[in-house]
């Protein structure tokens, strides 16, 4: 695995992902418009705002693949600032929902989520098989409606 990255540790990670949120803001001057209009202030973009994705967030970090980013993601000591850039990430796909549904819920699939009712993310799940058993603890339960004693 790679080692060269631009972070040592947990909280050089972390500032970097947020460097990463502040880069993708894009690069703008805050310009009044000349003369005596009413107009507002308005931004005007030397490089224009980004929108986050994992993919961006992996080569700005410096990962050469998604593999190596996927490996570092996984590694516990690492797992706190990639686990809260992922839901960042995650967050503002979510606040597209009303504006450009299908391609934000392609997008959060591709993640992970699931649109089926009471599903959750299912790509970092594991499932264990849960073995029950029963045992008799009380008097044997009645086979027909004869056998059953009615008090009143």
């Amino acid at each position: 695995m790679k080692t060269s990255y631009k972070f040592k540790n947990a909280q050089q990670l972390g500032e970097l992902i947020d460097d990463y949120f502040l880069y993708i803001k894009g690069e703008y001057e805050l310009m009044q418009p000349k003369g005596r209009s009413a107009k507002p202030i308005q931004k005007i973009y030397s490089r224009e705002p980004e929108f986050p994705t994992i993919s961006s967030l992996a080569l700005f970090l410096g990962f050469d693949s998604m593999t190596d980013f996927k490996q570092y993601e996984e590694m516990r000591k690492y797992s706190r600032p990639f686990n809260h850039a992922r839901l960042r990430i995650e967050a503002a796909y979510q606040q597209l929902l009303f504006e450009k549904p299908t391609a934000t819920i392609f997008a959060l699939k591709s993640m992970g989520w699931n649109d089926k009712p009471g599903a959750t993310k299912t790509s970092t799940e594991t499932h264990k098989t849960l073995k029950v058993e029963m045992t008799s603890t009380g008097p044997k339960p009645a086979s027909t409606e004869k056998e059953v004693d009615v008090l009143i």
